[in-house]
């Protein structure tokens, strides 16, 4: 597999209050088979497969006041250098690098807004053996009320070339990695060309409450049933599906609380 370039998501995971209650619920929505479990020098972290692929992970919460989440982690071929470069643009490290036994460097940071989001150095795991294809991860989000700091700060960490989309209706940024050439195919996750990431504002259209955040979106075949199977399977939807430019969007909730985002291809093709 190719490598990510910098600042790319290259892995997700979800941490959750019950590890086994996240295999039955995603087992029977993605379809995804489990390993046994890293074991307790790992923190029993269990990786997910879709048709024998790594795709993501579930690890039990170590402290039952961390958040339910799912949470995004961005490739940097150096965790050390790019926890600098975060210090330096006005983030802060909410974990500094360390390695992960023989499977890579982990960190955690923040950015200006408060959006935690994770870096991954590998080792020998590479992160994604498969995305952008039904089941498995899509696209990400980070959701904002300070544009102008983030949106310097992206760039200052991983030189992310922005480009506003006009179409989507609201204010919305997507990112490309340096060095991209703009109209190139991605592979179908929101945004044109070579985008990896997107950013949106929290309006106030949202909770007053709701704080900065990553949003990942996992492809499904058919944005409605997959709500539906959600709704059946305990879990909640805080978004019902709707059309966009560039496909059919809902945003749900596990039955344990984790949020994350379903994407399908646009139920008509534009006319054009």
């Amino acid at each position: 597999m190719a490598a990510f370039a910098e600042g790319t998501p290259c892995w997700v995971d979800a941490s959750l209050p019950d590890v086994e209650a996240g295999k039955r619920f995603y087992g029977e929505l993605f379809g995804w088979t489990f390993s046994p479990g890293a074991g307790a020098d790992y923190g029993h972290y269990t990786q997910a497969y879709s048709r024998g692929r790594n795709v993501a992970a579930l690890a039990p919460k170590p402290d039952g006041r961390m958040p339910t989440v799912w949470g995004i982690y961005l490739y940097t071929t150096d965790a050390h250098a790019c926890a600098q470069r975060i210090r330096a643009a006005g983030g802060q490290m909410v974990m500094e690098p360390m390695p992960v036994g023989p499977y890579g460097t982990a960190a955690m940071a923040a950015d200006p807004g408060g959006a935690v989001f994770g870096l991954w150095q590998p080792g020998t795991h590479h992160g994604f053996e498969a995305r952008q294809e039904p089941y498995t991860y899509c696209w990400s989000e980070v959701y904002t009320r300070a544009r102008d700091a983030v949106d310097a700060f992206y760039a200052k960490v991983f030189g992310y070339v922005p480009q506003d989309q006009d179409d989507a209706g609201v204010e919305y940024r997507v990112w490309s990695p340096p060095g991209s050439t703009q109209g190139a195919t991605a592979g179908g996750p929101p945004g044109a060309g070579t985008a990896v990431m997107g950013r949106s504002l929290i309006t106030d259209a949202f909770p007053e409450v709701m704080p900065a955040h990553f949003l990942a979106y996992f492809a499904v075949p058919d944005c409605d049933q997959s709500v539906a199977m959600v709704r059946r399977l305990g879990g909640r939807v805080t978004a019902e599906p709707f059309d966009t430019p560039y496909g059919r969007i809902a945003v749900v909730a596990d039955d344990q609380g984790a949020v994350f985002g379903l994407l399908s291809e646009p139920r008509t093709k534009p006319a054009g």
